[in-house]
């Protein structure tokens, strides 16, 4: 009976495997990689880069498994005016994995040469979303030559958790971490309709994209979700930005039931949540001395997809103000 029982488990671990093979080819050829894959020292980053001009605006997408996709709505726009790059961090999308820590360091560093080995020149102006705010704050920390000015939407900070953490619980399933360590046996793939929200902002074959290769994107993200309490610790290392043009864009809009039900809160926690969330935002534009905090009352955490102008006058904002500018960059 064991013997039996070990051989079933071995044969549907083995068929998940060809499986999970089969679909990442079919992803490859189904999908292949808008703009160019940049090698960073034996590895490949997918870097898509459009428009002319200066200074060049490199987006940066947060804890999610969309990749460069995150900004369809809003690169486009902004590459009438001017040059424009969006990215897949190692490990998401078509991006090749990293075996190195997914902090600051390593994102900042792969980045910097993705941008360089790409052909790409400053100055820069970096647009962070979510977590992304803390990897545009640390690639600044790191390069701060290159970087001109900054666009934050609803961005981490590094105070959030310890402000936060007197109302907000954990909400990631034992079935979704555990579906991590069995990525390659298919087991991620297999529950990826649970694990992938509903609904989508995206144009159709994007999506279809996303969900074609979510099951090795779902791996980076919660790597680096993994280590998100040191990403915000180095974040807070860094929160002076000069007299670098910035503006910080925060989602007001009231937490939606699907939203407190995930985060295991009550509708009055939820208005405690964004009375705090506004704060730190606040406190955000105070790192640099040439700030706009633009407070967005309708729009939840994904500006970019539900309010994609607001983001793209936002940018040209700041480009604009980087043309004009010409203070010394520090």
């Amino acid at each position: 009976m064991g013997a039996g029982i070990a051989a079933f488990i071995a044969l549907a671990v083995g068929g998940g495997a060809f499986y999970e093979q089969l679909s990442q080819y079919r992803a490859a050829r189904d999908f292949p990689p808008p703009g160019k894959m940049v090698d960073v020292g034996g590895r490949r980053i997918q870097l898509n880069c459009e428009g002319v001009g200066s200074p060049t605006v490199v987006f940066e997408s947060g804890l999610s498994v969309e990749g460069s996709l995150t900004w369809s709505d809003v690169q486009p726009q902004v590459a009438k005016r001017t040059r424009t790059c969006s990215y897949s961090r190692a490990g998401l999308m078509w991006s090749d994995a990293s075996t190195a820590s997914a902090d600051i360091n390593r994102v900042a560093h792969d980045l910097h040469s993705a941008l360089t080995n790409g052909g790409e020149e400053g100055p820069l102006v970096l647009v962070g979303h979510s977590l992304g705010g803390p990897y545009v704050m640390g690639y600044t920390k790191y390069f701060g030559d290159e970087v001109a000015g900054l666009v934050l939407v609803d961005a981490s900070h590094p105070d959030q958790v310890q402000r936060v953490a007197g109302v907000t619980t954990e909400s990631r399933s034992a079935l979704s971490r555990a579906a991590v360590s069995l990525a390659w046996t298919g087991a991620l793939r297999a529950i990826m309709p649970a694990l992938l929200p509903p609904g989508s902002h995206h144009a159709p074959r994007n999506a279809q994209a996303i969900q074609a290769y979510a099951a090795k994107s779902f791996v980076t993200l919660f790597e680096e979700n993994d280590v998100i309490d040191s990403t915000l610790e180095e974040a807070g290392t860094f929160r002076n930005l000069g007299d670098r043009p910035l503006i910080v864009l925060t989602a007001m809009a009231p937490f939606t039931e699907p939203e407190l039900r995930a985060m295991k809160i009550t509708q009055v926690q939820g208005a405690q949540v964004k009375s705090i969330w506004r704060e730190l935002q606040q406190d955000e534009a105070s790192w640099s001395s040439r700030s706009r905090h633009v407070l967005m009352p309708h729009a939840g955490h994904n500006i970019q997809k539900e309010d994609p102008g607001a983001v793209v006058e936002s940018v040209l904002s700041v480009v604009d103000a980087v043309r004009g500018s010409t203070t010394t960059k520090r």
